[in-house]
């Protein structure tokens, strides 16, 4: 690349990010190892890419902060896309394999969100309390805002599949017509994408990120999260859920069986910190 596009490059994604310039020259160098200036300058690491966008994150201004946490407060589509964003794909680096993985991984989260919007509107957070939300800056304030509606789409997940996308199909073709021009205008796109995109590989994907963002306020591990059962190491990949409260219990791949197992959360000997799941988002204090 040469060197004026790539410092315009890095221009577009700092002011993106809302990042200083070397920040964004070192992320741009992780995403394009070939339009590193320097030729005998190491190629970056995937820990070491992840490491820089999770700093980067942390060090966003304000402002993008606030442009963040507009994204999450707007349903279906926007929080879809920001918490795709928040919780990227984990590489394969146990047993477990990859995680938050699959191309459809936003779609789907939107089109949870559209069924029970149909399906269910008082779950949908009041649009004035969204937006105060929205203008904290601060993404544990929308999660809150949105915890009911987060626990509810991650509940769908654990029906059957052919039951799940007739649901999908049926508040979509309502969405088409509603009233609501966002929603009509978001029931469209969804259902183009429905119609002409295979979706079933992202739904693991899906059920990661959105036990991610519900296990935040318990302190619960994430999927991802190294942890110790009965003595032996292996990972998180999933939380059981009932209607409220805490994770009742996690899916974990222990690395030394070829199955995973639900373990009840009162059994987990604790984590390993080993810094393999995916970072949250940090907010600066």
């Amino acid at each position: 690349m040469p060197d004026r596009a790539r410092k315009r490059a890095i221009r577009a994604l700092a002011a993106e990010l809302g990042v200083a310039y070397s920040v964004a020259a070192r992320l741009h160098a992780a995403q394009n190892p070939a339009a590193r200036p320097h030729a005998d300058a190491p190629a970056a690491s995937v820990d070491e890419h992840r490491a820089w966008m999770s700093d980067a994150r942390a060090n966003r201004t304000f402002h993008a902060r606030v442009h963040d946490t507009r994204l999450a407060a707007d349903l279906p589509l926007g929080r879809a896309e920001h918490l795709v964003r928040r919780f990227p794909p984990l590489r394969a680096i146990t047993a477990a394999g990859p995680l938050y993985a699959g191309e459809g991984r936003e779609t789907i989260i939107a089109m949870l969100y559209a069924v029970l919007r149909h399906e269910c509107p008082a779950l949908s957070p009041p649009a004035d309390e969204l937006a105060w939300a929205a203008e904290l800056g601060e993404e544990a304030a929308v999660d809150i805002a949105c915890a009911g509606l987060d626990r509810a789409a991650r509940h769908l997940l654990d029906q059957g599949r052919w039951q799940l996308w007739a649901r999908v199909e049926t508040a979509l073709t309502a969405g088409e017509t509603d009233t609501d021009r966002r929603v009509r205008d978001a029931a469209i796109t969804l259902g183009r994408e429905l119609r002409s995109t295979s979706l079933r590989g992202s739904l693991e994907g899906v059920r990661h990120i959105l036990d991610a963002v519900l296990v935040e306020p318990f302190g619960a591990p994430a999927p991802g999260t190294r942890i110790r059962v009965d003595g032996r190491e292996g990972t998180v990949i999933g939380a059981e859920w009932e209607r409220s409260g805490p994770p009742a219990g996690f899916r974990v791949r222990v690395d030394s069986e070829p199955l995973a197992r639900v373990v009840p959360a009162a059994e987990l000997d604790g984590g390993l910190d080993t810094g393999t799941a995916p970072e949250p988002d940090l907010i600066p204090s």
